[in-house]
This record gives C-alpha cells, structure tokens and sequence, in this order.
C-alpha cells in the first residue's frame, strides 16, 4: 500500500494458526521494518533494541531476561520501533495540502502510515488547516490559556504509558504547582481495575512476581489475554516453564495461536520444529465468566481441604497473614455449580480439571490483563484472584503470585512518578516538601470523568502528552464532541493521528523525540527511563538521528511549558526547570528523594539492567488499614443477556499496536484486508439465521434503554466461546457508553458489551 492510499476492506479469510510467531514472525517484521526505515536504520534499532544500553522497546512492558539475545525483541516490538522510525515525513506543505476535515475523514491507519512530525503546528480559531508555529509563540498560547482559566481544574493534562519515567515525573509536578490533579492516564482504561483490586486486597496495585518466578513455577494461569500479539515476549517466559516442568492454564473466549504452540525464532526447534506446546488446558470461557470460575476453584478448595484436613489450604500462612477467612469461606459454599457453569459457559469436568492441576502444584502464579480489567465486576473479578492464591499461601514465594501484563511500555512507571488523578496523601507531602509548596489534594478527573467534564464545559483544556485519546476512550461520539468543545487542545505526539483532527477552538500539535531518537542536551547525551511491568527500572537510549532539527524532548517540551505557565509569585515557579531540561539526571535526584524505592536513582540505574522497586508483598508485609491480606466476599456476578444477543468484547488484531494498525490483517486468527469484522461462533450464527460473510450493523443496548450503533461489519465465523462475538477496536469503542464503567476503578467495559447483529439490508 503507497501512504497515500486510505486502506479499504476487502475481507479474505484464512483458517486460523495453530502456532505463534516462527519463520513467518521474522519475515513480517522484517518486511515491514524495512518498508518504513529502510535497511540501516532497520539495522540500528533491531541491535539495541531492549540491550543494557539501547532503546526500550516502545511496545508493551513484558520484562527483559537477565542474559538477553543479540535480537531480544517479538515481531510486534521490531515493527513498532521501526513504525517511530520510519523515513516518512509530515511536513508544513503535508498540512497545507489536506485541511483538517479532509484528515478527520481518513482512517487511522493512513494518519499513522504519512509519517513523524517535523515541526510545531497550530490551528488558530476558525482555521481549516494547521499551519506552522514557532515554539516560543506555541508555549505563550498554552500559558496564557492556562493563566486565564477561572480555576486550575479547568485544565486537564493526560499521558500514555510512551512516556517516561523523568517525563511523568515533571508533568506531575508542573499540574500540581500549576494547582490540579487533573491527571488521566491510558490505565484508566485498561488496568485501573487491577490497581483497585490489588490495592484492596494487598495494599499496592502492582504485580509482585519476577521473571525467574514465572520459569520457575509450577502452575501458570494465563487469563484474559492474548501474548502472541499483545506481548509474545511471554511466549519466551512460558516456553522455559514448559522446559523446567511447569504447566499452563489458558483462560480466554478466542482460542489464541500463541497460547497453543510458541515457535521460538531464536532456537532451532523453533525454526525447523515443531516448537513448544504452551497452554496443558485452554477453557474457552464466556466473556465476563472468569469471576464465577474462580470462586469455584475456591469452593473446590475449601471441599478438597474438609475432605483431607490440613492438606490443601496454607492455614499457617492464613492466620498470620490474612483476615477475612471465615467470612469467605462461609460466602463460597452459597457458590452452585448452576451458575458458575451459566456464567462460563464451561462443563464441570473441565474446571474439576483445573482443580486437579491447582492440588497438584505447589507455586502459582496469575498472569491476566485487560479481559479481565474491562468489565462491569473487574475489580470484584481481580479480588476473587487474589482470594485463590492467598488460600494456598502463594505469595511472596518463589514461583508465586500475582501478574498483572501491563500492554503499554512505561505506563506502570508513569503512576509510579505519580501520574494520577488520586495520589496518595504520602506521594504528596513528599512532593511539598521537596519543593516548598502545597499541591492540591482534592481528587482530579480521570480519564472518563474528564471527558465528561469536557462535555458539560467543566473542563476547557486538554494537553495530551503521548498517546492517541480520541481513538483510546470509549463512546467516540461524546468524546470527540467534548474534545472539540474545548478552548484549546494541545497534542504531543511522534506521529499523526486522529487526536490531531478533533480540535478545540485553538488546537497545537507539539512534535517530540521518539523513543528511538539520541537526545542530546546541553549537558551531553541523555537517557530517559522505564517500569516494566515486573517493578524492574531500567535505561532507555535512543540511537537514530532526530526525524527533524525542529523537535524538543518531552522533558523539554513540559520543562519550557512549566516555565512559561508558572507566575513569579507561584512557589512552582522557583523549581529549577532550566537545570532539568538541560540534565536529566537532576530530575532523577529529585525522583530519589520523593518517590519510595528510588533512592540513588542515578547510581542504581546505570548499572546494566538496572534495578528492581521493592514490593512489601514479597516480605509479606501489606499496607491496607489491618496491615494483613484481606480476603474478600464477592457477589457472584454475569453478563445477561437477552435472546438473540451476544457478549462482544473488542481487542486488538495481530497488526496493530494499541489504536493504531500497522496493516489490514491479523494474520494468527486467519483474518486479512479488513478490519471492520465480528468473529462469531458458528452454531450462534445458525441460531440467530444470519450466515457467515454477511453484513451486520452492530448495535449494543444498555440498562438504561440506550443503544450504540457501529455500522457495516462483515461477519466471521470462528470458534469463539458460544454466546459471545469480538471485534477490533477502536472501531467499536463507539458502542460502550461513557458511562458504562466497572465498579471502584471507572474502566470503560469494553470487554462486556451486549449486542444484537442486525443484517443490513442491500439498496435496491
């Protein structure tokens, strides 16, 4: 396809993979690779790629190995850092030549695939086309906005986890100087869930397991997620748990090739073999029924355990760590195998199965991710997990304990700095008394609650630092129309996408370094770091020539906006910005001295490989208010729906990296040249008489009597769980309501989404 060709769906379907990544996973990414960057900018990122001292892998956060390969990266991660550093351009004549309504029209593939931004832009008020803007006159335009807001709360400032940690550290401390905590962020909508229910349960929201306890476990539960595309480095964790014995459960409503057979690239059985079976069981689960599978498997915990005393549950462990039991116990037995296997769509002798692997095995891990996150009961869902390995006592012991696979590269570090609309009240002293002044304490919006805050004029700024929020958040209509009620929208952004069409009155996009970029300062050459989901903290060093002479880093970019914005007598304004933009290892001593587990951050991070936060769980220590593991009673809970709907959840296609696809295919699940499909059980399709291929406007209904309508899918059979339908995002995002949210966490349930498919007539 040439980039300047909008892609057109011509659905082909192919019988689904059997196995994940392979020969076929080298050649795409290399195809790919090259078309963007060319042979030695290919060259150059794929031989640094996550190295000791190269560029972290912009993709998902999936840990390194303590001994890495030469080519220590996935097909999905090649063509992601190669995706930043492609030779394509957006230039000031690009924004001359196509209007904004023309670009608001085009899909998100052909926004991605024009190419890295060059320069500032800004589309003053009444304009039709962005047009080039000095950086000084940018700045002036964000702080007079800024400055003229009735209240600081009026401003919104949001991240994605492409940011890094001295990054995200400085843009919360400029919104809070500024007087907000205003501060959404992409887990809102995808792991806030795990955040509230470990938070409650454990008392910190992170995982608590490392690598070797993954290679080493036993037993491995992989729930509500597909690695072979969202992080298929896992693949590589699991195949050495499958060669040191352990076993793998797969819990999901798709049957996944990576979760079938892994065919590791860098091994010869992997080339030539038949490579690594990966999951000893995969329960093709109804979505939303993984609540009522587990507090089964605890039942039949509690059953095995009053049949042979003293044998199954850890009783020791539970007395001295945990409260909540006899409370627990008491709600399991109300558990029926009726509605659990309602729920689930399961048959009893395969979650018996499960029970027998669970007796079997003396360390277990759960590893999950947004199928679990994105749904109505999420965080209950999240608490009955940690329920089942606090009965057997597995935490805080090797091969134990929970996981949580955060699908974006640095956005468990970026709450770490404190990117988040509810900090604790600890982040916050430490914050004032490193600074000498008084953040705001009163909680700030989070991603759905600023959108409505956008709607009803609350809210008259957003700043997007990274990311793509437009296409990110659910209800696409009310988000783009609250969007573009604003005053001023300010983007900054590596590439073009649909953010940059939905405009406020005034609307700026900031173009910043990318990740694969060498950001030089006055000091010298800097390095930015990460959090990768396992808590481990490491360097990131760009390699490539910037794609312009024009762009600033975004320690930059929020060190001069921080410096315009502030007023003399704004105590914000004294913090040394200048100095941190110039050396970054000074924002890192800062980091030190506030953040708990940074301590001589410069020193610890240039050790190769880095370091690894503490987490209180592994000491069997947990900050909640009893200062034990709390065991909790939650009701049983599943999606209902009425004749002749079907549970959709929306995911990703193996050609796409978050909101955008890289191409038109998912090729492990057999679909190409489209993207606007359903995949549907064939025995559901002969019930609802709609045959395979046919074209279907999905319509979604809710509780209150509204409806969300996404028009012209084609339908795909496929062996997906009976009662339940799929289908990519962000083309469905428009079908969840705003408020349609999971309990305590406020996620978007883009996982439970009841639909009706309603055949589209063809014109006469």
């Amino acid at each position: 396809m040439r980039a300047n060709e909008d892609p057109q769906d011509d659905l082909k379907v192919s019988p689904p993979k059997k196995y994940a990544a392979g020969v076929p996973a080298v050649a795409h990414a290399m195809e790919y690779s090259l078309a963007q960057a060319g042979p030695r900018r290919t060259l150059l990122t794929l031989l640094s790629l996550n190295q000791t001292e190269g560029i972290d892998c912009p993709g998902c956060a999936w840990p390194d190995p303590q001994h890495r390969h030469k080519n220590e990266y996935c097909e999905n991660g090649a063509k992601h850092v190669n995706d930043e550093a492609t030779t394509r351009r957006v230039t000031r004549e690009f924004f001359a030549e196509h209007p904004i309504d023309e670009l608001d029209r085009k899909s998100d593939m052909w926004l991605n695939h024009q190419g890295r931004l060059t320069e500032p832009m800004v589309r003053r008020p009444g304009g039709t086309h962005y047009e080039p803007i000095a950086w000084d006159e940018a700045f002036g335009i964000i702080a007079d906005e800024l400055n003229g807001l009735a209240s600081p709360d009026e401003a919104m400032f949001y991240t994605s986890g492409r940011l890094n940690n001295e990054a995200a550290f400085l843009l919360q401390l400029f919104s809070r100087a500024y007087g907000t905590n205003n501060l959404p962020d992409c887990s809102n909508m995808c792991h806030e869930s795990s955040g509230s229910g470990l938070g409650e349960t454990l008392g910190i929201g992170k995982g608590s397991v490392s690598l070797d306890d993954i290679h080493e476990s036993d037993l491995v539960f992989v729930v509500g997620q597909n690695p072979g595309t969202n992080h298929p480095r896992m693949l590589s964790a699991l195949e050495e748990t499958k060669r040191n014995g352990g076993r793998v459960i797969a819990v999901n409503p798709l049957p996944e090739a990576g979760l079938m057979r892994f065919k590791n690239p860098q091994k010869p059985s992997g080339v030539v073999g038949r490579g690594t079976p990966i999951a000893d069981q995969f329960l093709k689960i109804r979505p939303g029924g993984d609540l009522a599978l587990f507090q089964m498997l605890n039942r039949l915990l509690l059953e095995s355990e009053e049949a042979a005393p003293g044998t199954v549950l850890d009783h020791e462990f539970l007395a001295a760590h945990t409260i909540g039991y006899d409370d627990l116990a008491a709600h399991l037995r109300t558990v029926t195998w009726e509605h659990v296997l309602e729920a689930t769509g399961l048959e009893r002798a395969e979650i018996e199965a499960v029970h027998r692997e669970v007796l079997a095995a003396k360390s277990v891990i759960v590893c999950w991710a947004m199928g679990l996150t994105q749904h109505k009961h999420g965080v209950p869902t999240i608490r009955e997990v940690v329920n089942f390995l606090l009965l057997r006592g597995n935490l805080g012991r090797p091969g134990a304990g929970v996981c949580p696979v955060r699908g974006h590269s640095n956005v468990q570090g970026d709450r770490t700095m404190g990117i988040w609309e509810r900090v604790p009240d600890a982040f916050l002293d430490a914050l004032a008394a490193e600074f000498d002044f008084e953040p705001p304490r009163e909680h700030g919006y989070d991603s759905v609650a600023g959108v409505r805050a956008m709607r009803d004029g609350k809210a008259k700024v957003f700043v997007g630092v990274a990311g793509n929020f437009v296409r990110a958040m659910s209800d696409s209509d009310v988000t783009e129309a609250a969007l573009r009620s604003c005053s001023l929208t300010v983007q900054v952004s590596t590439k073009l996408n649909r953010s940059h069409t939905v405009c406020g009155e005034t609307a700026l996009i900031l173009p910043t370094l990318g990740r694969s970029d060498r950001d030089v300062q006055e000091s010298g050459e800097q390095f930015v770091t990460v959090e990768d989901s396992m808590s481990e903290v490491h360097q990131s060093r760009g390699r490539l020539a910037p794609a312009s002479p024009h762009l600033l880093s975004e320690v930059a970019i929020i060190a001069r906006l921080a410096r315009r914005t502030l007023a003399a007598d704004n105590p914000g304004s004294s913090i040394p910005w200048e100095d941190f933009e110039k050396d970054y290892a000074l924002v890192r001593d800062r980091i030190a001295r506030v953040v708990p587990g940074f301590e001589d951050f410069n020193a610890r991070v240039a050790v190769p490989g880095g370091f690894r936060l503490p987490n209180p769980v592994n000491e069997h220590r947990y900050p909640t208010p009893s200062g034990k593991a709390v065991l909790t009673c939650n009701p049983l809970e599943m999606i209902e729906t009425p004749p002749g709907h079907l549970v959709l959840q929306s995911l990703r296609s193996h050609d796409q990296w978050n909101t955008i696809p890289y191409a038109m295919n998912d090729r492990y699940r057999g679909i190409h040249d489209a993207r606007r499909i359903v995949m549907v059980n064939p025995d559901d399709l002969a019930e609802l008489g709609i045959e395979d291929r046919s074209l279907v406007d999905l319509v979604s209904i809710w509780t209150d009597g509204t409806e969300r309508r996404a028009d012209g899918f084609r339908v795909v059979a496929y062996p997906a769980a009976r009662g339940s339908a799929a289908s990519y995002y962000p083309e469905t995002n428009v079908l969840v309501p705003l408020d349609s949210v999971a309990e305590v966490s406020n996620t978007p349930t883009s996982k439970g989404v009841i639909v009706r498919l309603e055949p589209v007539v063809p014109a006469v």
